[in-house]
């Protein structure tokens, strides 16, 4: 348990600063609120409709196949940086397989979002 002791000092440090922060900002932070101050302002126009718009599924569907196809090329840079050193070991065969199984499954799962319609924009 004394291997821990560094992390829970560091866990209960920042803590502590972020409430110290927050809790000083209230204290000694504006207190006046005008209206013109709290109204939302863009680009120099003021803003007409409501804040907030409803968005469509097809908005958070794109996003979030943004963010798998993203992580999933993360996993390709350490596999490309020591490709040789698999190749030159034993292990090299096997993990070009393991890869080549993992681009597959990766372009199935493109393939069936292409098919559905899921990376089309309107």
């Amino acid at each position: 348990m004394l291997d821990y002791l560094p992390i829970a000092v560091l866990i209960i440090l920042a803590t502590g600063l972020a409430s110290l922060v927050v809790i000083l900002g209230h204290l000694f932070g504006p207190k006046r609120y005008i209206e013109t101050k709290m109204m939302p302002y863009e680009s120099g126009v003021n803003p007409y409709g409501p804040g907030t718009r409803r968005m469509t599924v097809r908005y958070y569907m794109v996003a979030v196949l943004f963010i798998l196809f993203d992580i999933e090329v993360i996993f390709f840079l350490p596999w490309a940086v020591v490709l040789r050193d698999f190749i030159d070991h034993s292990l090299g065969l096997f993990a070009l397989i393991e890869m080549f199984v993992f681009i597959v499954i990766l372009l199935v799962g493109y393939a069936y979002a292409w098919k559905k319609g899921a990376l089309e924009w309107e």
